[in-house]
């Protein structure tokens, strides 16, 4: 399929919050846009997919393999296979594996509230087909999010970092303070500020993060990685630990 080629989007799981947010911006942007949820019958999946030149697949991950082998018999020559998926490497073997045709792995790295002022980044990651990344590239930007490339390996090893870590970090740390007796009549403006950025994570999406972060083939690696500078910290060097972390603001020293 050529780069102008996609006019046909049909979203796979349009009734959850990020597929109804796709919907949206795809049909602002001028896409003609199907919708298909549950029950995947074989007359909706066919009218769904009739004339579809991508299939966006917006279910949890671990619905990746069953959507993507309900929808492959009735794929139209050509269309793009796609998922949002917050793991890459084993939702894209999984499509892959379903389908024959084009491929593309995606991330946007937002929720479906996207605050006023963030700049709605996409990982556009390649499975097969030559100008597909591109393809499915445009459609986001058309739609007004910022897509750039990745492979599905360069991303999870992020991810594993981004989300994996900071939740289990985020979890651990929590769990060790309620260890210390009255330490809720000690509570510092920055300590509730990390109190409150956990907040939704852990009692509205803990197990979305569970999940993403076990499919994540990388998570082990990364936290014992982390361990390791656990281990400077125990040995007193922090100065080491300070400057190491102090990359993050290198530009505005």
């Amino acid at each position: 399929m050529g780069l102008a080629g996609i006019k046909n989007i049909a979203i796979v799981g349009a009734r959850g919050q990020m597929g109804a947010l796709f919907k949206r911006a795809f049909h602002k942007a001028g896409y003609v846009v199907t919708t298909l949820d549950r029950p995947y019958t074989d007359e909706a999946v066919a009218a769904a997919l009739k004339n579809a030149d991508l299939a966006l697949i917006s279910v949890p991950v671990t619905a990746t393999r069953a959507v993507a082998e309900r929808l492959a018999p009735f794929m139209p020559q050509g269309c793009i296979l796609c998922d949002v998926c917050s793991v890459k490497v084993n939702p894209l073997a999984q499509m892959l594996a379903a389908y024959a045709g084009p491929v593309v792995g995606t991330h946007p790295l937002f929720g479906p509230v996207i605050p006023e002022g963030f700049d709605p980044r996409v990982a556009v990651a390649p499975g097969r087909g030559d100008h597909a990344p591109e393809a499915v590239a445009q459609v986001f930007a058309r739609a007004g999010f910022s897509p750039f490339a990745s492979t599905a390996e360069e991303h999870d090893h992020a991810m594993a970092v981004v989300q994996g870590l900071n939740f289990i970090t985020t979890t651990a740390y929590l769990a060790a303070a309620r260890q210390t007796p009255g330490i809720e009549n000690f509570r510092t403006p920055s300590f509730e500020r990390r109190l409150e950025a956990a907040r939704k994570m852990l009692t509205q999406d803990r197990e979305l993060f569970q999940l993403i972060s076990e499919d994540n083939p990388f998570l082990q690696e990364t936290v014992r990685q982390f361990t390791a500078y656990l281990d400077l910290a125990a040995g007193g060097d922090l100065d080491l630990l300070s400057a190491r972390a102090s990359w993050w603001w290198r530009d505005t020293a």
